[in-house]
């Protein structure tokens, strides 16, 4: 969900929230300036193509490849779409452990990958059921992983940080994508049309914040986390996630189109909390993307933050409300 930079002058100063913090790493191991005002100054990044820092055209032609995939298994084999979720949770969760190994976590990635998966197919027996029956074995065979790491006569080091880290991965990833996954499953209360909801959703999220944030950006949401990001970029996203929502629940989902607003202004404003939390995240690793897997987007955990967030208001109004 990308709103806006704020273009800087060659001689302007650093501001206050990002005096003192390092020069970061991108996935390759490149140096770049910290994750604040001017870091994607598209002058200073090579091949970038928007005034956001964007390199645009790839970015729209990796959406469109994207949005392809998803549609195609909606319309045609709605099962494909737990396929798609179980390949990006992978992807997302491998990219995430690496950073943090790569940032001195000894985190069990094994233990994750193998976790994530679980719960995702868990929900086709089980549906909600299965999500919380796999995140408590992947708490578990986590914690014992971490625990003998070392051997059976070594004590583990900076064991609470490091299995905390490890939890918090497969609380984020995991557990929001296999909501995502059981939410094309009728036999658990779902239908595909939700699945078209969240992601047309986040899409006309991410296209009115890009715009209003290009055009008429200037007051800065939150500085301290994420600079990129402005109160106009947001007022874009409500707008156009407002429509997309009554749009989509009134011709897609069938139900009354002011559920469609109430749920595309949540889509909006829990998917801005999706991106920022990944912002933060960043931050702390001290990097700029978590690979460099989907050109102009970044990794797959950079495309999916949103998404994965929204899922939970998508799911609680389309099928434990209307």
């Amino acid at each position: 969900m990308i709103y806006r930079r704020f273009p800087r002058g060659p001689r302007a100063a650093v501001p206050d929230s990002c005096e003192g913090v390092p020069n970061v790493t991108d996935s390759r191991g490149q140096v770049r300036p910290p994750d604040g005002p001017g870091a994607d100054d598209p002058a200073a990044a090579p091949g970038a193509t928007s005034r956001a820092g964007r390199d645009l055209p790839a970015a729209i032609g990796v959406g469109v490849g994207l949005g392809a995939l998803v549609i195609c298994a909606l319309l045609f084999w709605p099962p494909g779409w737990v396929v798609l979720v179980a390949i990006a949770v992978a992807a997302a969760t491998g990219e995430v452990a690496g950073q943090l190994r790569r940032a001195g976590y000894d985190v069990p990635v094994i233990p994750l990958l193998l976790g994530g998966q679980l719960m995702i197919w868990l929900t086709l027996p089980y549906g909600m059921g299965g999500i919380g029956a796999g995140f408590a074995a992947t708490a578990l065979v986590t914690l014992v992983w971490r625990l003998f790491s070392a051997g059976l006569s070594n004590a583990p080091q900076n064991y609470i940080r490091d299995s905390g880290a490890a939890l918090l991965v497969a609380a984020w990833i995991p557990t929001f994508g296999a909501i995502g996954a059981l939410m094309v499953q009728e036999d658990h209360g779902g239908a595909p049309a939700a699945v078209f909801v969240l992601m047309i959703g986040v899409v006309c999220s991410d296209v009115g914040g890009y715009a209003a944030g290009v055009l008429f950006g200037a007051h800065p949401m939150v500085p301290a986390i994420s600079p990129k990001k402005s109160w106009e970029g947001l007022a874009g996203s409500l707008v156009t996630g407002m429509i997309g929502g009554a749009l989509t629940v009134w011709l897609i989902a069938g139900e009354a189109w002011w559920i469609g607003v109430l749920l595309g202004a949540l889509i909006v404003v829990v998917g801005t909390l999706g991106d920022l939390i990944e912002s933060q995240f960043k931050r702390d690793l001290g990097i700029k993307d978590m690979s460099t897997l989907l050109p102009g987007h970044g990794g797959m955990m950079d495309r999916i933050d949103s998404a994965l967030a929204a899922t939970l208001p998508v799911w609680l109004i389309l099928v434990f409300w209307v």
